[in-house]
């Protein structure tokens, strides 16, 4: 007897394959029936998250046929696992597990308020109890010259001081002058911006940019303002600070002004 294929559409009506493609991280691509194009930021059981060029995130099931790549019909896939690369810190240096906390050296960061102390424990955190760096804040930059009176900076506790818009004719930048005078086991250095907030980059909270707040305001009652937020400046911040998860969401001029500091504090005598 003669065996037919259960099959029994002609060739010329079958679908064509769609090619299957490892959703490896930064592949471009657009979901299908949509407007939305983004690039591949994470991928889990079935789910593939894509991040806009606004930086805008969204979560789409992983279905047969539903992306574009370069135009064509693709299906996403998990990418092959190889061999597992060392786990990171938030600020991207090697993990190391189980360590445990160093006790404290003499040597400090000074940060200028509590916004600062709370952004560089985020993603340094790890990094300075390894190291035993403790940082503190000043609640402002006016006190510095007596703070670092009262520290006595010394080859064995270096004293490091991070300050907010430290740009050329500034207060702080005269203060910062003045200071860094006094002894060489100091280190006076900062970022440009108004206040911490705006070192994380507007990307990571799905904004375009830092509103320009007209002066004589109150800087962050006017970013929240301009923003739509409830003007309450303390939950603003917990809101941006929940949105950094590691350095990528910071801004360069902040990331290399604070691992320049770690590294003054922690250089041998």
């Amino acid at each position: 007897m003669r065996e037919y294929s259960p099959d029994l559409t002609p060739q010329w009506k079958r679908p064509k394959a769609v090619p299957e493609v490892a959703a490896e991280p930064d592949l471009v691509v657009e979901v299908a029936g949509t407007d939305f194009c983004g690039a591949v930021v994470a991928c889990e059981a079935g789910t593939v998250t894509l991040e806009d060029r606004f930086g805008k995130r969204r979560v789409f099931p992983m279905e047969p046929r539903a992306f574009l790549l370069d135009g064509a019909v693709v299906t996403l896939v998990r990418p092959p696992r190889g061999p597992s690369a060392p786990a990171r810190t938030a600020s991207g240096s090697i993990a190391v597990p189980g360590a445990r906390a160093r006790v404290a050296r003499a040597g400090r960061i000074y940060v200028e308020g509590r916004h600062d102390a709370e952004l560089v424990e985020r993603v340094w955190g790890d990094d300075l109890r390894i190291e035993g760096v403790v940082v503190e804040y000043l609640e402002g930059v006016d006190d510095l010259p007596a703070v670092v009176a009262e520290f006595g900076p010394a080859p064995d506790a270096r004293l490091g001081v991070l300050v907010d818009h430290l740009v050329p004719g500034s207060k702080e930048s005269r203060i910062a002058a003045s200071v860094a005078a006094t002894s060489p086991d100091v280190l006076v250095v900062g970022h440009p911006y108004v206040d911490v907030w705006q070192a994380v980059k507007p990307s990571a909270l799905g904004i375009a940019a830092w509103p320009v707040v007209p002066r004589g305001q109150d800087w962050k009652t006017g970013v929240c303002r301009a923003l739509g937020w409830p003007e309450n400046t303390g939950a603003a911040w917990q809101h941006i600070l929940s949105r950094v998860t590691s350095y990528k969401d910071l801004e360069p001029t902040l990331l290399g002004r604070v691992e320049e500091l770690i590294d003054f504090v922690t250089a041998p005598d």
